[in-house]
């Protein structure tokens, strides 16, 4: 007899029917003639009664059935005869794959706090607070493709290693196989980079932007979807190490373009959680945030807020909210900002243009006042700032004067002006976190549980 998942089971099984299934027991319960297994195999939120005649069963076997064991049932699918399910398994036969000690299993008990949970995070993929989320990832991810693929666009791979810094931070992780300690030195005692591995300083990318621009210009409309880093010591709720981008770039697409796109890309994967993922948010919904349907289903419905950088700093400095941070114009507007913008005076989702070029990346397009430059930011409910990116500048010349005026090593460069030397074009793009999708899809409140396995600084240990 082959398996049968449990989510199948429980939407289109047939009653009467023999089944096979296989999972990890969550609770046992019952009396000297009966006992009530919860099975999960993963498929779904929901659980799988079992139902076992005492006397069928061996009796040390049905003691290793604890919370935490692995095991395969099989019997007939019956009418549940309780309240919680719509049917159960009449157990016939019980293989048992693997106990779970209670006296050391740390999820013996109902109720841990997600803190002491991320402790455990080679283990807690099998609450269902963690199944919610990890389903709901593994659907966001595929309805990114899906998106793109359905709209034209092509899956670029990016170097994850790379000799530029996109954003111009300096905040990322070096790769080098030269000795740490003791790295060979140069007549004038510099690190020889000339004999590691690339024969230059490398790091971990902080973006596939660059790369994907030289994409775009060749097959007019491309993403990446992959992992990007960086080394900044910031132990937030918003922050990781190691976390997952999206970062499509179009050619021949202007700011409009590229905001009218991020709007459809955004509402889609939203309405694809609504439709597909159903039961784990009502669960995260009645769990942790019980806006959150409320909250999915109104940024679907309505029409973002589309606000200069400049009347948003004017609606900040009149508002009369006392702010951690103070506002100005040429101010970097923080998270307490947007969320102002979005949750309170808009009551919507905004995307925020023409910010100051001085706060801005090198590569975006300078408008014509010469003081901001065609930047956009997608502001969320409970996320601040969710997306961000811009019209790219398309011109040598004014390119060429940014990197001059920010001291941008040119030679580490040459590659990315080259595309503005040989059949530049307008183009634009933008980049979505992952995981602050993430956040705002599970109603989560930390970025850490919206991730598999956290790299923060101090944990790495997986």
């Amino acid at each position: 007899m082959e398996r049968t998942k449990i989510a199948k089971l429980l939407t289109a099984g047939e009653v009467g029917k023999p089944v096979m299934v296989k999972g990890w027991v969550r609770t046992k319960r019952g009396n000297k003639n009966v006992a009530f297994v919860a099975l999960n195999d993963g498929s779904t939120v929901h659980h799988l009664q079992l139902v076992l005649d005492v006397q069928k069963f061996d009796e040390d076997l049905l003691k290793k059935v604890t919370t935490g064991a692995c095991l395969c049932a099989a019997g007939n699918l019956v009418a549940s005869q309780g309240g919680g399910q719509s049917v159960e398994v009449v157990v016939d036969s019980l293989e048992l794959y693997g106990t779970a000690d209670p006296e050391t299993y740390p999820l013996q008990k109902k109720g841990h706090s997600l803190e002491f949970l991320r402790e455990i995070s080679h283990l807690r993929p099998r609450t269902n607070t963690f199944g919610c989320v990890l389903r709901i990832r593994h659907a966001m991810a595929y309805a990114i493709h899906k998106f793109f693929n359905d709209n034209g666009f092509y899956y670029l791979h990016t170097p994850l290693i790379t000799g530029s810094d996109a954003e111009g931070a300096g905040a990322m992780f070096q790769v080098t196989t030269l000795e740490v300690g003791n790295p060979p030195r140069t007549p004038k005692n510099e690190v020889d980079y000339a004999q590691d591995f690339f024969g230059k300083p490398t790091n971990l990318t902080v973006s596939g932007q660059l790369e994907g621009e030289l994409g775009a210009l060749a097959l007019g409309e491309i993403y990446t979807f992959g992992p990007t880093f960086r080394a900044e010591n910031s132990n937030t709720p918003r922050h990781l190490a190691e976390f997952w981008m999206i970062e499509p770039e179009m050619a021949f697409y202007e700011i409009k373009d590229n905001m009218d796109l991020a709007e459809k890309f955004i509402k889609y994967l939203v309405q694809y959680a609504l439709d597909n993922c159903r039961d784990d948010l009502q669960f995260l919904n009645d769990m942790y945030d019980k806006e959150l349907l409320q909250r999915l289903q109104s940024v679907c419905s309505t029409d973002f807020v589309r606000l200069s950088y400049t009347d948003g700093i004017k609606i900040l400095e009149q508002c009369g909210q006392k702010f951690e941070f103070p506002v100005y114009w040429g101010a970097d507007l923080q998270s307490e900002h947007e969320r102002y913008l979005v949750e309170q005076h808009f009551q919507r989702p905004v995307i925020l243009t023409d910010y100051p070029k001085e706060i801005k990346a090198f590569y975006m397009k300078q408008n014509e006042d010469g003081k901001t430059v065609r930047a956009m930011d997608v502001l969320f409910p409970k996320i601040g700032e969710i997306i961000g990116g811009s019209q790219r500048e398309e011109s040598l010349e004014k390119l060429q004067q940014r990197i001059d005026e920010l001291n941008i090593d040119t030679k580490t460069m040459w590659w990315y002006l080259d595309t503005r030397r040989f059949g530049s074009a307008p183009h634009s793009g933008f980049g979505l976190g992952f995981e602050r999708l993430l956040l705002f899809v599970t109603g989560m409140g930390n970025i850490r549980d919206v991730i598999p396995f956290a790299r923060t600084p101090k944990n790495a240990e997986f």
